[in-house]
């Protein structure tokens, strides 16, 4: 019963909901100056966080979904970081003073394909631009195929103090369909040079919905990674978008599961980790009892962002790189995706601004009503409309609550856990803008 009424929403392109409203309606309103005088406007006495993106890969996983191009030179790799250099000391200039830093987070793309001394150069400069605290959060995403005692020894003198460890399969057949090989022993290599230099704190991202895959090799790969301990996984469905990532093509469409099989490979993985004592947070992390991400649920201070689910409660994250998105109080910006365009920007002096979306009350009403929903599967209409001082107007949800999806209690809505996979669906019903919207989204489930 449950699985069939899961099913029926299951085809729905719905948002993911890292942003409200989402980057398909970001404009070209927002631009270079707008975006100065946003950063000149922030308030100093508020952390920030940033968040640096780094566009290469040694090779192309088939079902990347993010801005990255694979090269076997290094050349490019360390040029970009050259240009990074000079954009961190744009945007700095641009700050009304030497902000303070709470978090940071790389991301790509492979950052750990920059030359160690590279990352340490960087990582020197950021420090030398903004106040990062002493408690901060620095964390970096890790290829494991092409991480090197030299990069760990940069993270420990860098404070790097979390990493991110894309695993997605164990199952060396989905491996092959992807392109992606990497062994348990690998990963495990990697884990014990992180270590080694003192970071001890790991999230582990796991996929389903792959080709080829199976809730019995899901199943497989959480009994595997469970061995290695860590904090927190982030699970989440394969997204196959070849209409906008080209590569995707090398997937062949009659190995991809269906949306039944989908279901039943995410249930796997989150009965095999609840087995485990993980707690499931929001729509697809789990982390350990005592993180701080399980604490931050139960303290109803989780926020979601473009990176997912966090810890993060800074009023700003400022995006550096190519294809970056950042988000200030005023709204959201993104940085050209194109790197030669972005190269070009920040050497002549300007924010290499692409586009963004500058926020109204209401907006802000409704990202705080998509996010609690999103983060804790439930929302008091009523406490987020005296917080806006803006009437919040009930959508029908009478559909999801005649399923047993949703109950409403007065001006409070609550998610069903065992419909947990249906958040994003529920959540869309406060978004105003997606029944105009042109974007292709992913399947709700």
């Amino acid at each position: 019963m449950r699985q069939d009424t899961i099913l029926r929403y299951a085809h729905a392109r719905i948002p993911r909901y890292t942003s409200y409203p989402t980057a398909p309606h970001f404009g070209p309103e927002v631009n270079a100056a707008v975006y100065a005088r946003w950063l000149g406007e922030l308030d100093p006495a508020k952390p920030v966080s940033l968040y640096l993106h780094v566009p290469f890969c040694r090779t192309m996983c088939w079902y990347c979904g993010c801005h990255t191009k694979a090269t076997r030179r290094i050349d490019p790799v360390d040029a970009y970081a050259e240009v990074l250099l000079r954009e961190i000391d744009s945007v700095a200039a641009r700050c009304p003073e030497r902000l303070k830093v709470s978090h940071i987070h790389w991301g790509g793309g492979s950052p750990t394909y920059l030359p160690p001394e590279r990352f340490a150069e960087l990582m020197a400069r950021i420090r030398e631009r903004f106040n990062v605290l002493e408690d901060a959060e620095i964390a970096v995403e890790v290829d494991p195929r092409i991480f090197s005692d030299a990069m760990a020894t940069a993270f420990a003198r860098s404070g790097v103090n979390r990493a991110s460890l894309g695993v997605q399969t164990f199952d060396e057949i989905v491996q092959k369909a992807v392109n992606r090989i990497q062994s348990v022993d690998l990963v495990a290599d990697c884990l014990a040079r992180l270590r080694a230099v003192g970071i001890e704190a790991v999230n582990l991202d796991l996929l389903y919905g792959l080709p080829l895959q199976t809730e019995v090799s899901c199943r497989q790969t959480v009994a595997q990674i469970l061995d290695f301990a860590p904090d927190r996984l982030s699970v989440f469905g394969y997204a196959h978008v070849p209409h906008m990532k080209p590569h995707q093509k090398m997937i062949k469409d009659p190995d991809l599961p269906d949306a039944r099989e989908r279901l039943a490979q995410s249930d796997a993985i989150a009965e095999e980790l609840t087995k485990a004592s993980y707690v499931q947070i929001g729509l697809d992390h789990f982390a350990r009892a005592g993180d701080p991400l399980a604490m931050a649920l139960d303290a109803r201070t989780l926020r979601r962002n473009f990176q997912g689910y966090t810890t993060d409660t800074a009023n700003a994250i400022i995006g550096l790189g190519s294809s970056a998105i950042g988000w200030l109080p005023q709204g959201y910006v993104q940085n050209t995706p194109m790197t030669h365009d972005w190269e070009r920007r920040v050497l002549e002096g300007w924010l290499p601004i692409a586009r963004g979306y500058e926020l109204t009350p209401e907006d802000r009403m409704r990202r705080d009503i998509i996010e609690q929903l999103m983060c804790f599967l439930s929302v008091d209409l009523e406490a987020v409309s005296n917080a806006h001082a803006i009437l919040v107007e009930m959508p029908d949800l009478s559909g999801f609550e005649a399923e047993g999806i949703v109950s409403v209690d007065g001006l409070r809505i609550t998610i069903a856990p065992d419909y947990r996979p249906l958040a994003r669906s529920v959540a869309a019903a406060f978004d105003r803008r997606l029944a105009t919207s042109t974007a292709r989204h992913a399947v709700a489930v």
